[in-house]
C-alpha cells in the first residue's frame, strides 16, 4: 500500500486502469491517495464505481474479457458457452462479465452457466446495473490482488524502471 500511495499520480492511474478501464474512476482513486489501508481503498473503489456514467460503464465493459474456465472443462460446455456468449454480446453489445472470486474451481462452470442463462433474460436496462456490479466486484478483486501482502512492490514501476508494467489480474478466455 505504501508504494501505491507514494507512486506518481500518472503511474497510479495507469495501474488502476488495469483494474477497471475507466479514466474517471482511476483519476478519482489516484487523486484520493493516500489510503490508510486496503479496506479504505476498496470502499473508495466501490464509491467511485457506483458513480460510473453509462458511457464510462460502456468503455469499461469493452476492455473486459470472458471469464476463465477451469482447464478440464468439457468441449461441449465450451461450445454451449460460446453460443451463450455470442447471444449475450449480440443482445447487450459487450462481453459477459462475472466475478468468480472465492469460487472453488469445480463451481466456476455452474456459476457462469447459471449467470449467463439468467442474465440473458434481462432487458438492457435491467442488465446495465448487473454488469456494473460485476465490474465493481472485479475491480475489488483486482485491487486486492494488486495491493495485498506487498504485491504492489513488484507490480508498480519505480520511476527509474519504466518497463515494469503494473497489472491487476484479469480473467482470460
Amino acid at each position: 500500500m505504501e508504494h501505491f500511495n507514494a507512486a506518481p499520480a500518472e503511474e497510479a492511474r495507469r495501474t488502476l486502469l488495469t483494474c477497471l478501464d475507466s479514466p474517471h474512476w482511476a483519476l478519482l482513486m489516484a487523486g484520493h491517495r493516500p489510503y490508510p489501508d486496503l479496506t479504505s481503498l476498496l470502499a473508495a473503489s466501490d464509491e467511485a464505481a457506483y458513480d460510473l456514467t453509462a458511457a464510462e460503464l460502456a468503455r469499461a465493459l469493452t476492455a473486459e474479457t470472458l471469464p476463465a474456465l477451469p482447464a478440464d472443462t468439457y468441449a461441449a460446455a465450451h461450445t454451449a458457452l460460446n453460443a451463450a456468449y455470442a447471444a449475450y454480446e449480440a443482445k447487450f453489445g459487450h462481453v459477459f462479465v462475472i466475478c468468480l472470486d472465492g469460487l472453488k474451481p469445480d463451481a466456476v462452470l455452474d456459476h457462469v452457466l447459471e449467470g449467463i442463462r439468467s442474465r440473458l433474460a434481462n432487458d438492457p436496462e435491467e442488465e446495465r446495473p448487473v454488469a456494473a456490479e460485476e465490474l465493481r466486484r472485479l475491480a475489488r478483486g483486482r485491487l486486492t490482488a494488486l495491493l495485498s501482502d506487498g504485491a504492489a512492490d513488484h507490480r508498480l514501476s519505480p520511476p527509474d524502471e519504466p518497463d515494469n508494467q503494473g497489472e491487476c489480474p484479469r480473467p482470460s478466455p
